[in-house]
C-alpha cells in the first residue's frame, strides 16, 4: 500500500510539472506585441530549417511524438508502467503459485505414510496461499474441525485483500487515463481558439487545426491507456475470486482428512486398551 501511495503523489508531482509545463509554452500567455516580433525574426530561420526537418515532419511517428508533447510523455510513462505491472501480475496470480503441484503431491505421499510431522515441516517451509491458510487451520486443529475452519477463512480473507492491492492500482489506470487525455483535449482546444481569437488577418488552417489535432491524439492515447486497464483490472479480480476460492477449498478438505487422521490414531489405542481388558476379564482365575 505505501508503495501505490509513493506512485500517487510521484504522478501527482509529474501530471502538476506537465500542466505547468503546457501552460508556459502555451501561445496565449505570449502578448501578441511579442509574438509578432518574435515571428518576425524567426522567419529567416525558418526558411533554412524548413528544408532540413522536411523529412521528419513527413513521418507520422515523429508528428505524433511533436504534437503528445509533455502530456503524451507522460501517457507513455504510464503506458510502460502499465506493462510491466500487467506482467508481473499475469506470473504472480497463477493456480501453481497458490498451490505448487511439487508440494502438494509432497503432501499426498506423506498423509499416506501418515507423516504427520513431515506435512507439518513440508507446510511451514513453503511461502505461498495454500500454505499460509492450512497453517492458520492446524494451528487451530486441537480447538476443533470448527475452529480450525473459521481461522482459515479469516486468513484467506486476509489473502484477498493482500491480492487486490496489487491489482488496484489498474483501476486507478483506468481513471487516470480519460483524465490527462481530457487535459490534453482541453489544451489543443485552447490553442485552436487562441489562434482564432488572435488573428487579425485571414486564418490559416493548418495553425488552427495543429490545437485540434492534438487535442484529438492526447484523447486517444489516454482512452487507449484506459481500456485495456479497466479489462485487466478485471480480469485480475476475477482471476483473484478463483484461486482464492480453489486454494481455500483444497486447503478445507485437508484439514478435514488430518482431523479424520487424528481422531483415528486417537481410537486405535483406545480400542486395543478395550479389547487387552476384555479379553483378560474373560479368561479364567488361574488355580
Amino acid at each position: 500500500m505505501t508503495g501505490s501511495f509513493n506512485f500517487l503523489k510521484c504522478l501527482g508531482c509529474v501530471m502538476l510539472f506537465v500542466l505547468v509545463t503546457s501552460m508556459v509554452d502555451a501561445p496565449w500567455l505570449t502578448p501578441a506585441s511579442a509574438q509578432a516580433q518574435d515571428e518576425a525574426e524567426a522567419k529567416p530561420a525558418k526558411k533554412g530549417a524548413e528544408e532540413h526537418s522536411e523529412v521528419e515532419k513527413d513521418s507520422f511517428i515523429w508528428w505524433v511524438i511533436e504534437t503528445s508533447g509533455p502530456i503524451g510523455v507522460l501517457i507513455f510513462g504510464l503506458s510502460v508502467y502499465f506493462v510491466a505491472m500487467t506482467s508481473r501480475l499475469f506470473l504472480e496470480l497463477r493456480p501453481d503459485v497458490a498451490m505448487p503441484p511439487d508440494l502438494m503431491q509432497d503432501i499426498q505421499q506423506k498423509m499416506e505414510k501418515r507423516d504427520y510431522k513431515g506435512i507439518y515441516a513440508s507446510i511451514k517451509e513453503r511461502d505461498c496461499l495454500f500454505t499460509k491458510v492450512t497453517a492458520a487451520g492446524m494451528g487451530e486443529l486441537s480447538g476443533g474441525l470448527d475452529e480450525a475452519r473459521d481461522a482459515m477463512d479469516r486468513v484467506a480473507e486476509v489473502q484477498v485483500v493482500e491480492m487486490e492491492k496489487k491489482i488496484s492500482m489498474l483501476a486507478v489506470l483506468g481513471t487516470l487515463g480519460p483524465m490527462i487525455g481530457l487535459l490534453g483535449t482541453l489544451t489543443g482546444m485552447i490553442k485552436s481558439f487562441s489562434v482564432i481569437a488572435r488573428s487579425d488577418t485571414q486564418l490559416k488552417a493548418s495553425e488552427v487545426a495543429g490545437g485540434i489535432s492534438e487535442a484529438l491524439l492526447l484523447t486517444f492515447e489516454g482512452v487507449a491507456l484506459s481500456l485495456p486497464a479497466i479489462y485487466f483490472f478485471a480480469v485480475f479480480k476475477n482471476r483473484v475470486m478463483s484461486i482464492t476460492a480453489n486454494t481455500t477449498l483444497q486447503a478445507d478438505d485437508f484439514i478435514k482428512k488430518l482431523a479424520q487422521a487424528a481422531k483415528s490414531a486417537t481410537k486405535a489405542p483406545a480400542a486395543a486398551a478395550a479389547a487387552a481388558t476384555t479379553s483378560a476379564a474373560k479368561e479364567p482365575p488361574k488355580a
